[in-house]
């Protein structure tokens, strides 16, 4: 008698729901979340702050070679909750629209728009196969023409 995964293949595919109405993979992307490192940020009327937790992972990593807290833009920055090579690959995607966006318009970009941008790749990957669901959390902070945001 052969025995497969509790799943039953359901989490192979991201576009098949399994019997009980779930994505597999995108609850994997959701646990990966919950097991990433605090990150909050404080919105001031000013400004604001970005906090992030830096555990200390293996004894022969530099804790100082270790990056939470991003710049974006002049105006933006960003920190992420969960796996860190999905968190540098949307913090790269984000500084590429902000540099792109002010060499076309020669503004900054809105902190609401980037964000959409960011959003828009993160569905994308949660909705088509061959690609997996992004195990992680963004959040950004930034100044721009309507306030803090």
């Amino acid at each position: 008698m052969a025995f497969g995964p509790p799943a039953l293949g359901y989490d192979r595919a991201i576009t098949v729901f399994s019997p009980d109405g779930k994505l597999y993979q995108v609850e994997y992307a959701s646990e990966n979340v919950r097991k990433g490192w605090t990150t909050i940020a404080l919105k001031a009327r000013k400004g604001g702050v970005i906090a992030a937790e830096k555990r200390k992972i293996a004894p022969l990593i530099d804790a100082k070679s270790v990056e939470k807290v991003y710049v974006i833009d002049t105006h933006i920055g960003a920190s992420f909750a969960g796996l860190a090579a999905d968190g540098r690959v949307l913090i790269d995607y984000a500084r590429q629209v902000a540099m792109s966006y002010r060499f076309i318009y020669d503004e900054e970009i809105d902190v609401e728009l980037l964000t959409r941008y960011v959003c828009d790749i993160k569905q994308l990957y949660t909705q088509h196969a061959g690609v997996r669901p992004f195990g992680v959390s963004l959040i950004f902070l930034g100044v721009d023409r309507k306030g803090v945001r």
